[in-house]
């Protein structure tokens, strides 16, 4: 990307729009970052961060609470300043621009809505503080609450309406404005498990048909596999792996990724070698009592210190009775005994701990599979994984 001078102008838009195709910027951009920091005082919030968001994509920052995420944020909406690095929003260096004249919106978590304003009055907030006359704001007010199916409820308060429709009426509210970059942070925290599910599908959609680079912060590894082309995963103030959500869920490259975004058996080790063929490398891995076991990776130092992970869904559970007991160079095999066995429904979720060890590992298989094995509480069992499926970590 090429980064011009610092510029205050803006693209002037207008309303031509039909509910279906609501007028947005006709550019699309991207937001890139650059060696960016944010101090208070002594403590380092965000350390160093250098990225990229394509244009037009739905990018997720995802992390537990303080690693960073919703400040990094905050930077690139201008709600915060940065210590130092740069930020830029297409191919504008915008550190210096007040969040007005940035082109971007943010829906905050709580929706900030106007208790004493209609819902209409709230979405059209922005506009008026914008000085756009009113025929305009009509036209744009009501394309938009046709769009997010609230033109029904435009005389009514906030209080009047549900979670779910509140959360609409907010981003109803951001998106009046045309920004290019639309951020929003933890937009369905406040909301149940069901309306969570159908209001991200209404994100999505909203995204894709407006085509605009939304930036959206979460804790929530579900919301980001669902919502996002691509996740950020932050922790302590830095950016530990970025990639698609089929690479974080497959293919984590660190510990804290593989804790945080799955159910990950992981084990740690030394490194014995790696031998390279022609799917990469596999890493032989020493762990403590447990002996060798092999896993997939990039490039590993024979005697370092590393470890490696398998997810509970793709490990087997089996009666001692029925485990193989033919050697395979590209299996991993020990013993476990089952210390809980959770239905949760669709899938259950059976607790075991490895004889050798202690160690709890997870095992999750779908409950109709599940309930044709004689396997019990208490009960020694079999537990394998190919290392195909078993990925190294190297830190």
């Amino acid at each position: 990307m090429t980064h011009s001078p610092v510029s205050t102008s803006r693209d002037t838009h207008t309303a031509s729009a039909t509910p279906d195709t609501y007028d947005i910027p006709s550019t699309t951009v991207g937001v890139s970052l650059r060696a960016v920091t944010k101090k208070y005082g002594p403590v380092t919030a965000v350390e160093n961060i250098t990225l990229d968001i394509p244009p037009g994509s739905y990018c997720c920052l995802l992390g537990p609470s303080g690693c960073g995420k919703t400040t990094t944020m905050r930077m690139i909406a201008g709600h915060e300043d940065i210590s130092s690095g740069d930020v830029y929003i297409g191919d504008v260096r915008v550190n210096d621009l007040p969040p007005a004249d940035r082109s971007t919106a943010m829906m905050f978590q709580n929706y900030a809505l106007f208790p004493h304003k209609t819902v209409w009055q709230n979405v059209e907030f922005g506009l008026r503080m914008r000085d756009i006359p009113k025929p305009e704001r009509d036209q744009r007010v009501g394309e938009i609450l046709e769009t997010v199916g609230l033109s029904q409820f435009a005389s009514r308060k906030p209080a009047q309406l549900s979670g779910g429709q509140q959360q609409r009426v907010a981003l109803a509210r951001s998106l009046v404005t045309r920004p290019q970059v639309l951020m929003l942070d933890e937009p369905l925290s406040a909301l149940d498990e069901n309306l969570r599910v159908k209001t991200r599908g209404e994100l999505r959609r909203l995204q894709k048909q407006f085509g605009m680079t939304f930036i959206q912060v979460t804790h929530n590894q579900d919301e980001a596999y669902s919502l996002s082309d691509m996740i950020v995963v932050m922790d302590h103030g830095r950016i530990d792996q970025v990639g698609t959500p089929q690479e974080i869920f497959a293919k984590p490259i660190s510990q804290f990724v593989a804790k945080f975004t799955g159910d990950n058996n992981i084990f740690s080790g030394i490194v014995s070698q790696a031998i390279q063929d022609a799917q990469g490398y596999l890493v032989q891995l020493e762990v403590p009592e447990l002996g060798t076991l092999l896993s997939r990776g990039d490039y590993a130092q024979a005697g370092a210190t590393a470890a490696c992970c398998v997810r509970a869904d793709r490990v087997k559970v089996e009666p001692l009775s029925e485990a193989s007991t033919s050697p395979n160079a590209l299996i991993n095999q020990v013993t476990a005994r089952i210390v809980a066995i959770e239905f949760t429904g669709y899938v259950t979720r059976v607790t075991l701990a490895l004889e050798k060890t202690g160690q709890e590992v997870m095992y999750k298989v779908r409950s109709t599979d599940w309930a044709t094995q004689s396997l019990q509480e208490g009960q020694v069992a079999s537990l394998s994984w190919l290392a195909e499926d078993c990925v190294f970590l190297s830190h």
